[in-house]
């Protein structure tokens, strides 16, 4: 099990984590051990969000560029640079489809074998913000600075639904079997159903919401620009338990299970990553299993697996987006597959550099210049391609 995590400074830390056996719920003092495993300096600005799924993680950044980690080798796998503005948003589905959102408006499906862009699609006329996909596979959810929701069908690769809201939300997601989605707008969060696509109920927080989490079907862990987490039942929309995580607010949020343990980890701008143990009565607030102080202010967080974790490897097979145009293709090709290939043959003579392996907890800079090379060549070729068709 490997905790990952983004920050401001640039930095993607690894941390790994050896989890002791269950002694049950009446033993409290129960510890996990948590051990630095890699430091891995790659973007040239602030991290902004991150996915897992059973081979990789991906980061995006406000340097436009998401960059690809191999978890078994341990080593830099490449860059996608496809997008224009910071990656806002980033969603494995399966280990075949990685899903990206960014402040370009686009969002983008990618083979995550090949690393190909599969699909671009103009989502929003402002920022995407957020996206979800549902359970299935079919389905997508998107917010954006134009104070829209929007639905989109995957299967056909194109917007299925559009639904004003009055504000821009910066948070959506789907609930674990897709039965219900919220909508977050500030401090406010709005419960859908799916079968009627209409409000249920509101839940308010006390703050601005940061990150949400599912913990079942009905109840949602929510954390805000405050120091407590709090669990919310989104059918009685009444507030079960809330617990101080942390001394600074709280930026990012997962949750996952694993035989005897259902986890909530909490990262915040205090520098801290902390793993809570939940009960089954979510009532009762968790107890702490471990933590870690990265003298870093966090920004996202994800879990590494080391194994198969989703049952869907792919979207479904009639789901698989149509290939753009051949022009476009090339052109993704470019961006995404070459820098992939180029990086890749670099990635083993850089690993030692990288400090992939290094049990060091400061932030190290790898060798970036083949990257940076890269991808300035590409935005060069993408400015001269833009010219040439607007004349």
């Amino acid at each position: 099990m490997e905790l990952v995590a983004g920050c401001y400074e640039q930095v993607l830390f690894g941390f790994a984590i050896h989890p002791e056996p269950d002694a049950g719920d009446d033993h409290e003092e129960q510890k996990w051990t948590p051990v630095a495993d890699f430091t891995h300096h790659a973007h040239t600005a602030s991290l902004s969000a991150v996915a897992v799924n059973s081979r990789f993680v991906v980061t995006g950044s406000k340097d436009e560029t998401i960059h690809i980690y191999d978890m078994k080798k341990k080593i830099d796998h490449g860059a996608l640079v496809h997008h224009n503005g910071t990656i806002t948003c980033l969603k494995f589905y399966g280990n075949r489809h990685l899903i990206s959102g960014a402040e370009d408006g686009l969002i983008c499906v990618w083979d995550a074998k090949k690393w190909e862009c599969l699909k671009s699609i103009k989502a929003h006329k402002g920022h995407v913000t957020f996206l979800s996909i549902h359970p299935s596979g079919k389905l997508a959810l998107s917010v954006g600075t134009d104070k829209t929701l929007r639905t989109w069908n995957l299967v056909e690769g194109r917007s299925a639904f559009i639904k004003n809201i009055k504000q821009n939300a910066h948070i959506v997601e789907w609930s674990p079997r897709g039965e219900k989605y919220i909508v977050v707008i500030l401090n406010k969060i709005d419960v859908y159903q799916l079968d009627t696509a209409s409000v249920s109920g509101t839940i308010t927080n006390e703050k601005r919401i940061s990150s949400v989490t599912f913990l079942s079907e009905s109840v949602l862990a929510v954390a805000g620009d405050e120091e407590v987490v709090r669990f919310f039942d989104c059918d009685s929309l009444m507030c079960l338990c809330e617990f101080k995580a942390h001394e600074n607010r709280i930026k990012d949020m997962f949750s996952f299970e694993v035989p005897e343990h259902h986890v909530v980890i909490t990262a915040s701008s205090d520098g801290f990553i902390k793993m809570w143990k939940l009960k089954q009565d979510k009532k009762v607030p968790p107890s702490l299993l471990c933590e870690v102080k990265t003298n870093a202010r966090l920004t996202c967080l994800g879990v590494w697996l080391d194994r198969v974790t989703d049952t869907q490897e792919s979207l479904p097979s009639a789901a698989e987006p149509s290939p753009v145009s051949k022009e476009q293709s090339k052109i993704n090709k470019k961006e995404a597959g070459d820098v992939v290939q180029e990086e890749k043959k670099q990635s083993i003579h850089n690993a030692k550099k990288c400090d992939l392996t290094g049990d060091s907890n400061k932030p190290t800079k790898g060798n970036t210049s083949v990257s940076t090379k890269k991808r300035k060549m590409v935005e060069m070729l993408e400015k001269k391609k833009r010219k040439k068709k607007k004349i």
